[in-house]
């Protein structure tokens, strides 16, 4: 008899529908799997045999053939286990093939037939809905994050024996549900930890406002770091949509799934500056996203960055631009959603200590140039905001008064946002993805053309200033990006810029 049972397998983070097919024929005992499994699917002839062993339940003694369709496509992972042992027994004619229409089974089996969680649920669940399946069956431990995908019916399994007796029809499984959260989760980090440096936390809020990425430059100590950490409390609560896409991600690396989409978080992603390409961009066996897509959402922070790897930092520029990480593949080609907000931190010198006043520089001028060469030009150019800090005095650290809360930058914030929303007419869409010249007054681009021919602006940096001009005005409540907004943003071109060609452009944005 042959018997089929719809699962699922993942690539990346895409769910690839897989059809188990078991079909009882002649020859010796024993069970054959075809289809283009890896190691653990090929192993799941071990842990279904020693579960049905544990449940009471037996394979008939014939030859077994197990087909995994499409047969020209990998099939990755331990998630497929619940599948094959239910198409034995449909096979053997145990349960009715009748129960497993539009029903998607997933599941790892221990060898005592309990069942385990899998990577990637929340992915196959959306994928399902997409293809018509209307009910599923998952473990327990995978109950949370399948309660965020509404309307599908999705029941949640602890063993082998209750999946038996639920297809039979004598046992009813709980149905996975949301559960209410409460408050959204709160961080403990503020914006009023930071004394000092304005001018960054500034254009933290600039970044925060309009999607903007940014590039700080500073000796070791004068808190590039904690402005990182504290960007994400400026940013908005995710959407629906968006909280749903971060935890999708979240699943299909196996990152435990909140207990309602109100209670994700926006990811905050620091790698080592020895992370491979791989692990930043992603790849791997299987392939697997990278840092970038992780951070999806949230804020990508670079600490050290000259001290990765050249060719690591030139594989992000592409994703930087486009939103999108692709790894490609002789044979496959996968590409993950990849926007998060990109913040890097680096030092003026190898020693750290290039232009600050209190401590000497060990480094020769040619040291501090080969450090600095590190960082490609079209690199920089991708980030929105470069913005500079001096290290604070300890006396204004130990008496100086509290600045903002997060919650009142995140305010401004928030009605910037809303702006963009509205003029854009999208739920997501921030200027830092937009091309606004029209939304600027005529003499301000005037002075943004002289900006260009006295600082020697590449195109791209044209239109970032353009970006960050208009996000200075949104958090302004202006109509128009003015004189002096794009003034501002010009500012933070700081690695764009020669000291003549700074000061002549800074005196005449001051006189215009």
């Amino acid at each position: 008899m042959l018997a089929t049972v719809h699962s699922a397998t993942l690539s990346g983070l895409d769910s690839i529908a897989v059809e188990v097919q078991a079909y009882f024929g002649k020859g010796l005992p024993g069970i054959e799997i075809v289809g283009l499994g890896d190691t653990a699917v090929r192993e799941s002839r071990v842990r279904v045999k020693s579960a049905f062993e544990s449940s009471g339940l037996s394979i008939p003694k014939r030859y077994v053939v197990l087909n995994l369709a499409p047969a020209d496509v990998k099939k990755s992972g331990s998630t497929l286990d619940l599948a094959i042992a239910v198409a034995l027994l449909c096979a053997g004619d145990v349960i009715h093939p009748g129960c497993l229409r539009e029903l998607l089974i997933l599941g790892e089996l221990a060898l005592s037939g309990e069942l385990r969680g899998t990577r990637g649920v929340l992915s196959h669940l959306r994928r399902a809905k997409q293809r018509g399946i209307t009910r599923a069956l998952v473990p327990r431990a995978s109950a949370p994050e399948a309660a965020l995908v509404a309307d599908l019916d999705v029941r949640y399994a602890s063993n082998l024996h209750d999946v038996v007796q639920y297809l039979a029809g004598s046992l009813e499984l709980p149905r996975a549900l949301p559960t209410d959260s409460g408050d959204p989760p709160s961080s403990a980090l503020d914006m009023s930890d930071v004394r000092g440096q304005q001018s960054a936390k500034r254009a933290l809020e600039v970044a925060a406002a309009g999607g903007h990425n940014l590039l700080m430059l500073g000796p070791p100590g004068t808190g590039k770091t904690m402005l990182a950490q504290r960007l994400g409390t400026l940013l908005p609560a995710p959407s629906e949509a968006e909280a749903l896409e971060i935890a999708t991600i979240a699943s299909a690396v196996g990152t435990p799934a909140p207990c309602s989409l109100a209670a994700v978080q926006r990811p905050f992603r620091a790698p080592h500056h020895s992370a491979s390409h791989a692990a930043l961009i992603g790849g791997g066996t299987p392939i697997r996203p990278g840092e970038v897509t992780l951070a999806h959402g949230g804020v990508l922070f670079l600490d050290e960055l000259p001290e990765f790897a050249r060719a690591t930092l030139e594989s992000l520029r592409p994703t930087m631009e486009s939103g999108l990480a692709v790894v490609a593949r002789a044979h496959e080609r996968v590409t993950w959603p990849a926007r998060p907000l990109v913040v890097a931190a680096m030092n003026p010198c190898a020693c750290g200590y290039a232009d600050d006043p209190t401590r000497l520089c060990s480094c020769p001028p040619e040291r501090v140039e080969r450090y600095r060469a590190r960082l490609s030009g079209p690199l920089l150019d991708r980030f929105d905001l470069h913005v500079a800090l001096q290290r604070v005095d300890a006396r204004a650290l130990r008496e100086g008064a509290h600045g903002e809360s997060s919650a009142q930058v995140r305010e401004r914030v928030l009605a910037a946002r809303e702006r963009q929303r509205a003029r854009a007419l999208q739920a997501s869409s921030v200027n830092g993805v937009e091309r606004l010249a029209e939304l600027t007054r005529p003499d301000a681009l005037l002075l943004l053309d002289r900006a260009l021919d006295r600082l020697g602006l590449s195109v791209r940096a044209y239109v970032k200033v353009l970006q960050v001009a208009r996000t200075i005005a949104d958090l302004a409540a202006s109509e128009l990006a003015e004189c002096e907004h794009i003034a501002e943003a010009v500012q933070y071109r700081l690695l764009d810029r020669e000291s003549d060609a700074s000061r002549l452009f800074t005196v005449s944005a001051v006189t215009t």
